[in-house]
């Protein structure tokens, strides 16, 4: 026999798959917080090179401002220039007006003018000295010079308006300048001469230290002819800067940015002195090369906190994961232990019905084979529970010794609910194969010994089996369920086992119903079970006194079904309660407005269950309609608990109740309600009033039925009198009241006058 499936290497599987998966949630965690951090590192450095370049393009920004305030004061002094040619080129005015160009342009250190048309022509040089302002003539010759000549040349062939030198050094200044220089132009656009302004390179350098990103970060500036501007540069570590400017010059960057248009930003990254360094470079407005140099360590020094937060949250969500993931591993491996104790059966170790259920999913052909203990009740009454379950051990160890059998190999033992056991044979068996199993284990353990307490108990067993290619539908409940019906076809028939016959019909009447207590359970959600209410007509004044009230129920049509058709399997069922309790409340609405006496019919069971008792006897006294009601005892059997059943009828007299039995005449139990039931009336039975026209002896019987009610002082009532010939007979027996379809049939109200034939 083969272990449950859900065994020990199942739950190694499971918790290593936990396992695995919390692994990789873990990898998955770590990986999703390395792509955020790569993100977000991203992020940061985007916003730490737009903030580098914003520092660029701002010092740029000064640069370009002193160069446009360099070219706006070259043209005021190309402008001035003019006038003096066109005033004639006085000397005095000339250097009057150099003087006061300077005083006004702080930031030059020199201006001078050529002009080359002024009469004479007119060339002169004011410059800064020592705080006081210097002027000279330029040496005789000037006018001649090859540089003045071609710039002259070139204005003269274009519409530019500015030049802008090479760094140079200047010898009246003694220094090294960086000159704008602009065409000296009449009204007409003819070219008169040439203005220049220098601007001292030291004034550069000045510019381009104020420059701060990171601590070692540097400026540089290049001219036009790749001359370094800024070696002087205020920096911290000079030793350090000074090599890395040299590198820069070496790059040669003002032939790379020749054709870039002022401003054109580019960047570059490349190691310098060792490191890896970002340039961004830009040209001026003057054709200078200006830029910055930042070390990338510096530039991502502000991603190392993020970095180190991120470490350390990562280190301890992964550590309060993998605590978790500790207690959750711990809870499922209990829960895993719960859930193989929920498939086991604590009694005898066996796989349980819910298993069984788990395995008929999986499985294919095969049989099922239910083995049930007779008279295991007794066991449990009379010796106690303690036995009961000795029972079941002894019996589950006589079928696992069997089972080891080769024959049973593959078969597998379930604990079923109750007394029950049930064993899976696997495979399509012939009827002929699976008779002779049934009896082979019929004979093993169908009548067995057992010792309990020094008294010896016999066991005897009933066996019930079935296929699964018997039947129509597949499913697992449905072979459980053949298997089920078999088992009680055996026991019905006292056989010690039975194979499910589908040719047999019993799962049709199952079925059927089935499908009525589907039906009945709909009837009463939708208040289609009602009243029928047929008159008893009181002979005597051939009025009507009372009515019947009769259970009908209204079907999915409309039409009415009598009880005939459905109360059996109401019986068998909870409904049964429901549905007598419904009619308690239609009759009881039905005829609260009327004066006229009525009747309900009940079961002894009815009487003695306080599910319906109680309720019905509570209804009642709220009513107020206990004086008008009649209750028939529609009890034909003995009657088991007469105590339980006069202490209900008491309760109900206390209320004006009265009592009826109904079919009487049908036999001895009858006479027995009268001697220990208090009794109003006598309802004869139908099966002697409708012969009372043909048949001597029921017309014999209904006299002494009479006879006899008259003596105890009780009413009479007839039933089914069905034509005018019985009623006459019923009239000469003298029957208090009759009804039955020569009167009126049931009708769904209450009919208070009847003409009697």
């Amino acid at each position: 026999m083969k272990p449950p499936a859900f065994g020990l290497a199942g739950r190694h599987i499971i918790m290593l798959l936990l396992a695995l998966l919390v692994a990789l949630f873990l990898g998955g965690m770590w990986l999703l917080s390395g792509l955020n951090l790569r993100i977000a590192e991203s992020t940061l450095a985007e916003l730490r090179e737009q903030q580098i370049r914003e520092t660029f393009r701002a010092n740029l920004g000064r640069i370009d401002a002193h160069h446009r305030r360099m070219e706006q004061n070259t043209q005021d002094l190309a402008r001035i220039g003019r006038l003096l040619v066109e005033l004639g080129g006085e000397r005095d005015a000339a250097e009057e007006v150099l003087h006061q160009v300077l005083h006004d342009f702080p930031e030059a250190r020199g201006v001078t003018l050529w002009l080359t048309q002024a009469e004479p022509p007119l060339g002169l040089y004011a410059w800064r000295e020592g705080g006081r302002l210097r002027t000279a003539w330029l040496e005789a010759g000037w006018e001649e010079s090859d540089w003045l000549r071609r710039r002259l040349e070139t204005w003269r062939s274009t519409e530019d308006s500015l030049h802008w030198t090479a760094a140079y050094y200047k010898e009246r200044i003694d220094d090294v300048v960086i000159s704008a220089s602009a065409p000296v132009r009449s009204a007409n656009g003819r070219v008169l001469g040439m203005a220049a302004s220098d601007w001292v390179a030291g004034d550069i350098i000045g510019l381009v230290s104020d420059v701060e990103v990171t601590p070692s970060a540097f400026a540089f500036l290049v001219d036009r002819e790749n001359r370094n501007l800024s070696s002087l540069a205020r920096v911290e570590d000079q030793r350090r800067a000074q090599p890395l400017i040299e590198a820069v010059v070496e790059m040669e960057l003002n032939r790379e940015m020749a054709e870039e248009a002022p401003g054109m930003l580019v960047r570059r990254s490349l190691p310098l002195q060792g490191e890896a360094w970002s340039l961004l470079y830009a040209t001026s407005r003057a054709g200078m090369v200006f830029g910055i140099g930042v070390p990338q360590a510096e530039a991502d020094a502000v991603l190392a906190p993020m970095r180190q937060a991120n470490l350390r949250i990562m280190s301890a969500v992964g550590a309060g994961v993998l605590l978790l993931a500790l207690v959750i591993l711990l809870l499922v491996a209990g829960m895993l232990r719960q859930l193989r104790t929920l498939y086991t059966d604590p009694l005898t170790g066996l796989p349980n019905r819910a298993r069984l259920l788990a395995d008929l999913e999986r499985q294919r052909a095969g049989s099922l084979l239910l083995v049930n203990v007779e008279g295991f009740k007794q066991f449990n009454g009379v010796f106690g529970q303690a036995c009961g379950d000795q029972v079941i051990r002894h019996l589950t160890a006589r079928l696992r010794a069997l089972l080891q059998g080769v024959e049973w190999r593959g078969s597998r033992l379930y604990r079923m609910p109750a007394d029950e056991q049930a064993i899976w044979l696997p495979g399509r068996l012939s009827a002929e194969a699976l008779q002779g199993r049934l009896q082979a284990l019929q004979a093993e353990v169908g009548t067995t010994r057992l010792e309990w307490r020094g008294q010896e108990l016999m066991l005897h067993v009933t066996l019930g089996l079935a296929s699964t290619w018997q039947l129509e539908e597949e499913g697992r409940e449905a072979l459980i369920a053949a298997a089920g019906m078999a088992l009680r076809q055996a026991r019905q028939h006292q056989l010690g086992f039975c194979l499910h016959d589908p040719g047999m019909g019993v799962r049709e009447g199952y079925e059927h119903n089935l499908a009525w207590a589907n039906r009945l359970t709909a009837a009463l959600d939708e208040g289609r079970v009602v009243a029928y209410f047929q008159p008893i007509v009181e002979l005597a004044s051939g009025r009507v006194t009372k009515q019947e009230c009769l259970m009908r129920l209204i079907d999915e049509q409309g039409e009415p079904v009598s009880p005939g058709q459905f109360l059996a399997v109401a019986r068998g069922s909870r409904l049964y309660r429901r549905l007598t309790l419904a009619m308690v409340e239609r009759c009881l609405a039905a005829m609260a407005e009327s004066d006229q006496s009525f009747s309900l019919n009940l079961s002894a069971e009815d009487l003695v269950d306080p599910e319906v008792s109680e309720p019905l006897l509570s209804r009642v006294a709220e009513s107020g309609l206990g004086q008008r009601l009649i209750l028939e005892i529609l009890e034909s059997e003995k009657i088991a608990n007469y105590a339980a059943v006069s202490d209900t009828i008491a309760r109900a007299r206390a209320m004006g109740v009265r009592i009826a039995i109904d079919d009487f005449g049908t036999g001895y139990a009858n006479f027995e309600h009268l001697l220990r039931l208090d009794v109003d009336l006598l309802k004869i039975d139908g099966s002697l009033v409708r012969h009372l026209d043909g048949d001597p002896e029921a017309l014999a019987l209904a006299r002494g039925i009479v006879g006899f009610a008259r003596e105890l002082g009780l009413e009479t009532v007839a039933e089914f009198v069905h034509s005018p010939e019985v009623l006459a007979r019923v009239r000469e027996l003298g029957i208090d009241h009759a009804q039955g379809a020569c009167i009126a049939m049931p009708a769904p109200s209450p009919v208070t006058s009847i003409r009697l034939p």
